[in-house]
């Protein structure tokens, strides 16, 4: 889930940055310490949206450095017990499989995927049903609901299960894929078969 808050930071600044332009300097270097960095109480930091205030800089002894309080508005998405997200298969093994939405990893135990659906080892592992008419392998989307998240410092890791209603695989990249190369393919023909004369 994303939400829109409000966090502080001290930055330290080098000197050689003291100008016209000491303010810029600093958000930007707010942007790059920052964004994609994650918190573990509030989560991810997406974006930063707007700097609220910079109060009063502090000289640090026998460096020269100052330190700024900054105040900024941002972008954070942490994930929830019980939120249900999609998210891109990374790998899938005996034990169950990883998957990604945006920053967060999150695995489903094989113990949460529906009873009908057994592994298959082999070049690209995965687990398909009996009638094989669902698949579940590396690059798949599929939508999760999350039973159970662990906050690190850095870090947020989730558990999910795909074993409910409207959970699963909402796109195979077999036949994405298949799709992309006849839609390439005709996209040659068509570009051949126009005269470059048509546009003088």
């Amino acid at each position: 889930m994303f939400f829109h808050i409000v966090l502080e930071r001290n930055m330290q600044l080098h000197p050689r940055h003291f100008g016209r332009d000491l303010r810029d300097k600093l958000v930007a270097k707010l942007m790059k310490d920052v964004e994609g960095t994650c918190s573990g109480r509030h989560g991810f930091i997406v974006a930063i949206t707007g700097i609220e205030s910079v109060g009063k800089g502090l000289i640090r002894d026998g460096t020269g450095f100052v330190t700024f309080p900054v105040k900024y508005q941002c972008v954070v998405f942490r994930p929830f017990k019980g939120e249900i997200l999609e998210a891109v298969v990374t790998m899938v093994n005996k034990m169950g499989f990883f998957a990604e939405a945006g920053p967060v990893q999150i695995f489903v135990s094989n113990h949460l995927i529906p009873d009908d659906m057994e592994f298959q080892s082999g070049d690209i592992p995965n687990y398909t049903t009996s009638d094989g008419s669902v698949k579940i392998q590396k690059d798949s989307e599929v939508r999760l609901k999350i039973i159970g998240t662990r906050v690190d410092a850095t870090e947020i890791f989730c558990i999910g299960t795909i074993k409910d209603d409207f959970l699963g695989v909402i796109s195979d990249p077999g036949p994405q894929l298949q799709y992309g190369k006849e839609r390439r393919s005709k996209a040659v023909v068509l570009n051949l078969d126009v005269d470059p004369s048509d546009d003088m």
